[in-house]
């Protein structure tokens, strides 16, 4: 995967769709800061139903809740995409 910086996508934006329609997966930067990622289209992949109810109805993990309510809360609560 590429950095690309915001200012390079707008100037060769062709050309970078090109790379992508090819198989190139970029990550888009702003201010060196990654904001987005651009990567090749994929179609959508059907799931038969029997799997899916097979997925719906399979028991949970049963320390999962544990696992969930022990993690730590974020440091930070600061908006990201505020600029300094």
């Amino acid at each position: 995967m590429s950095e690309l910086p915001q200012l390079e996508l707008r100037n060769n934006i062709s050309a970078v769709l090109r790379a992508a329609e090819a198989g190139q997966t970029y990550t888009i930067t702003v201010d060196g800061r990654p904001v987005a990622q651009l990567s090749p289209w994929r179609p959508r992949q059907w799931v038969a139903a029997d799997d899916v109810r097979a997925l719906l109805t399979t028991p949970t993990d049963p320390g999962l809740l544990s696992d969930v309510v022990r993690e730590d809360p974020p440091t930070s609560l600061d908006d990201p995409w505020e600029q300094p």
